[in-house]
């Protein structure tokens, strides 16, 4: 689009819906942040007005726009004063049922909710934890949203659903999933991750200048964005469906990351309680891109720092909460040993940004988790390692044994190893014998990408292998990853997810 003098707003509009005033910045250096802090609340249809001075706008907020399918409207130009005037969405959807907003203000798009509506505690001293038996069963941690939750998601970053009525909604999904996991034979518990939009990136909305911004809107800023977008198809990434999280300023922690999800799921259940959180080195890596880092922090190694004292932070409220099993997700560590060093950004789990030689990386992992870990009981933290969750594509996913991490995992300082271990892409079980004798050893015993449940005897039969290995006591059993991972991209349905935790149940039944 060529500009113009004067904006050609289409018949019956006098003005934007919304404007802001975005300075000199270019896309990398925070326009893009500032245009979907604007742009998130509104209405579909609405206009929304971005007033720059910067030269390379005029190319790159055009392609954001084809990128993230909002139409740009009309482009004015008087001296250096640049006006974009861009209708989230499509102009012609304007009006569609949608309650006019036009006064601008941000609504803080926080999916993860800061309180449940029902059945908050207020801890005055902390709670005792029940132990987690030998041989127990449980998920990995997320599990499918219906589809009604998914919807109340998307309403509420919208602004058209309320905090409380989100969280009643997120309620109900969480006693949905309460009862599957009870009525499939499971001993240990989740909340199924139903207030997350996925399993890491959900950190954005908690953490105090930090926000979500669709992966889509990462892609101008690649040094070679069709480059980037051919990856993502080949992995079979749904990026208008996946959101970044974005660093606008020093991280903190002024309120719970999932203190409050654990405290609504103890109103549900006497059981032990799993409450799954993204690794430090996990967050580093997804959160650290020098394109929208750099006015934040100098190296990815100072927003680490900020990171383990968040996490560190949340790991005391979730013991004390009473949490029997505080697991941290670290898949991008296959990632560095089965893909080595990248100069570039790619997709595995979330994680874009660059990464260095392997052996750096994980030292790197390593040093973070004990980071967060130091101080803690270690017989109550966990250690959950893939190869990647993010479509049921096998193909796509990374493959390779457990010899080049156990090195690294084994120095880890956590009391239990939850692995993928079903699938033929993990290796052979015998390998896992490396880790220290005190530390249990979770197994994966089902592919949460497959449709349908395995055969109980054939589960069985992993599960007595492991026993062979390991010894009853130390043994724990799930499937190799979560069942949805990203809350629009489920790996299986709900029905398939409670069908494949009451065969690893109905199995360990058999050799108990």
């Amino acid at each position: 689009m060529k500009p113009t003098e004067t904006h050609a707003f289409p018949e019956g509009i006098t003005g934007p819906d919304v404007s802001f005033d975005g300075g000199d910045l270019d896309c990398g250096n925070g326009l893009l942040l500032l245009i979907r802090k604007h742009i998130d609340p509104m209405a579909r249809g609405q206009l929304l007005e971005i007033l720059s001075t910067e030269i390379s706008v005029d190319e790159d907020l055009p392609a954001w726009c084809r990128l993230t399918s909002n139409e740009l409207v009309s482009f004015r130009k008087v001296g250096k004063q640049r006006s974009f005037v861009i209708a989230k969405g499509k102009f012609a959807e304007r009006g569609a049922g949608e309650e006019r907003h036009g006064s601008g203000a941000h609504r803080t798009t926080d999916v993860a909710g800061a309180h449940h509506s029902r059945g908050a505690h207020t801890r005055t001293e902390p709670v005792a934890a029940p132990p987690v038996p030998a041989m127990s069963v449980m998920g990995i941690g997320s599990w499918p949203r219906p589809r009604w939750m998914v919807e109340a998601m998307h309403s509420y970053v919208e602004g058209k659903l309320d905090e409380a009525a989100f969280h009643e909604t997120a309620n109900d999904a969480v006693r949905l999933v309460v009862a599957a996991q009870e009525r499939a034979g499971a001993g240990v518990l989740t909340d199924g991750e139903q207030r997350r939009d996925s399993y890491a990136s959900f950190v954005a909305t908690r953490l105090d200048n930090c926000q979500l911004i669709p992966l889509t809107d990462v892609l101008p800023l690649v040094d070679d964005p069709e480059k980037f977008e051919r990856e993502l198809r080949a992995l079979d990434v749904p990026a208008a469906d996946v959101r970044h999280p974005a660093v606008l300023g020093r991280i903190s922690r002024s309120r719970p990351l999932a203190g409050h999800e654990a405290d609504f799921l103890r109103t549900l259940t006497a059981k032990p309680l799993k409450v799954a959180l993204p690794g430090p080195y996990l967050l580093t890596r997804t959160m650290w891109m020098e394109c929208l880092n750099e006015r934040a922090y100098e190296s990815r190694e100072e927003l680490a720092q900020d990171i383990v004292t968040a996490l560190r932070a949340e790991l005391k409220d979730l013991l004390d909460a009473g949490v029997s099993l505080i697991q941290f997700d670290e898949p991008v560590l296959s990632e560095v040993v089965f893909s080595g060093a990248k100069s570039g950004p790619s997709f595995m789990c979330g994680a874009l940004s660059e990464s260095r030689e392997p052996a750096h990386e994980l030292a790197f992992a390593r040093d973070l988790v004990n980071a967060v870990v130091e101080g803690s009981p270690r017989d109550r933290i966990a250690l959950h390692v893939c190869r990647g969750n993010w479509t049921p594509d096998e193909s796509v996913a990374l493959s390779g044994d457990y010899r080049p991490l156990v090195d690294t995992l084994k120095q880890m300082r956590v009391g239990a190893y939850l692995l993928e271990m079903c699938t033929p892409r993990a290796g052979e079980l015998e390998i896992l014998k490396a880790l220290p004798d005190e530390a249990r050893i979770g197994v994966g015993v089902v592919n949460q990408k497959c449709a349908e449940a395995e055969p109980v005897e054939e589960v069985e039969a992993k599960i007595r292998r492991a026993i062979d290995l390991f010894g009853k006591d130390r043994l724990l059993f799930h499937p190799d990853c979560g069942f949805a991972t990203f809350a629009d991209n489920p790996i299986c349905s709900a029905g398939s997810a409670e069908d494949k935790l009451k065969v690893i149940a109905q199995a360990v039944e058999r050799v108990r």
